[in-house]
């Protein structure tokens, strides 16, 4: 007898309803909530009803004329470049030391624990850490350019807006290069080892097998570390926030720093905190339609369209052949 056979298939789905039920409430819900309330007159703490107003981008054009949201535009991308070009690079290096099979590093595990530690620290933590360590008059970088002769021991570096944007790029750069240098490490593990066998009976050198055939394949996870190190970046909040809440004199106020105070900081626009996000949300967009475009594999690409010709061309002469058959 034929047995009916049992599909599953109903149980993932029943197992996803929660996770659904989770996103549409606590996700989705808000997401579309923000970007209608940005078209509209809602404000002030306690109200529920708002009115669309006549002009639907008045709020988009207020923010966009606001000097503490231009200068918070500047500050992000300031702060991001400082800490993210260093960061890549020291990543790329690290990288490079653990996945080379000549050196034989012993001891990997520990060093990479220590060097991904600062990411799983609280911000929180972190942010009352080193304003310790640049305390003023008295702190540990102080006393430490003060032995060195280089200060009488008196600097106080967070009043100063470019030494206070360096300690927070710092600080951005020291937390997440140890999460990158694990990405970049899991994408070199990931690759095919015949290339680099291949590249050492061919007598590469480290560097030129790095080089030469390491960052070639390693070109889609560098797309994803940059697109999320962008995303990032351009979200940056919680050091800015807890470590000089913008400070000083605005030098270190991001955007989403600036969309908070918007929100929930005595004036409660919560109108304007939320165009201000949307036009946030469109550059993060565009830039990294931009970084995919930049980044793009040229010669994929470049086979695609031929395929894609070669396709087209195939099924117009097998059209012709039955037209002329019939």
């Amino acid at each position: 007898m034929r047995r009916k056979s049992v599909s599953y298939a109903k149980y993932g789905y029943i197992f996803c309803i929660p996770f659904v039920l989770a996103f549409l409430i606590f996700s989705l819900y808000p997401t579309i909530y923000t970007a209608v309330i940005g078209f509209t007159d809602f404000k002030g703490l306690g109200r529920t009803e708002f009115n669309f107003l006549e002009n639907p981008f008045q709020n988009f054009v207020t923010i966009l004329k606001n000097p503490s949201f231009q200068q918070s535009l500047i500050n992000t991308g300031i702060i991001w470049i400082i800490n993210f070009i260093p960061q890549i690079l020291l990543a790329l290096l690290l990288t490079a030391w653990f996945t080379n099979n000549r050196r034989k590093l012993k001891g990997q595990g520990a060093f990479k624990v220590l060097f991904y530690m600062p990411n799983i620290i609280t911000a929180a933590t972190i942010a009352i850490l080193f304003q310790s360590l640049f305390g003023y008059p008295m702190g540990p970088v102080n006393d430490l350019f003060a032995r060195l002769g280089l200060s009488d021991g008196s600097i106080n570096f967070l009043i100063q807006r470019w030494t206070a944007r360096g300690v927070v790029a710092f600080i951005q750069f020291w937390m997440w290069y140890g999460y990158t240098m694990i990405v970049l490490i899991s994408g070199v593990l990931g690759m095919n080892p015949e290339l680099f066998e291949a590249s050492e009976i061919d007598g590469a050198t480290g560097a030129q097998t790095f080089f030469f055939v390491t960052l070639p394949n390693l070109r889609t996870i560098l797309v994803y570390t940059l697109i999320t190190s962008l995303i990032g970046g351009l979200q940056m909040f919680d050091i800015p926030r807890l470590f000089l809440n913008g400070g000083p004199d605005s030098a270190t106020l991001t955007t989403s720093v600036f969309i908070y105070n918007q929100a929930f900081s005595g004036s409660y626009l919560y109108n304007r905190a939320s165009a201000a996000s949307l036009m946030m949300f469109a550059i993060i967009s565009v830039l990294s339609a931009i970084v995919f475009y930049v980044m793009r594999d040229r010669d994929a690409a470049r086979i695609y369209k031929m395929n894609r010709k070669l396709e087209k061309e195939y099924k117009k002469a097998e059209k012709a052949t039955r037209g002329a058959v019939r």
